[in-house]
């Protein structure tokens, strides 16, 4: 069974549910197994918590 980790900024419900569909249909294309076998965990952290280029994201 696939599991699919994604860690990212918050996001719309409606972005997500897309996003996970997309993934799991490429799974299920490429791998040829069924859907109920993907999962997709999204790992949602706040701008405050993560940074890159030597400062935090909610400083940019």
């Amino acid at each position: 069974m696939p599991i699919v980790t994604i860690q990212q900024g918050p996001r719309d419900v409606e972005l997500k549910r897309d996003l996970v569909a997309r993934i799991t249909d490429a799974f299920v294309d490429a791998y040829q197994i069924p859907a109920e076998a993907v999962q997709v965990w999204i790992h949602e952290v706040p701008a405050d918590s993560w940074g890159a280029a030597g400062k935090l994201t909610a400083d940019k």
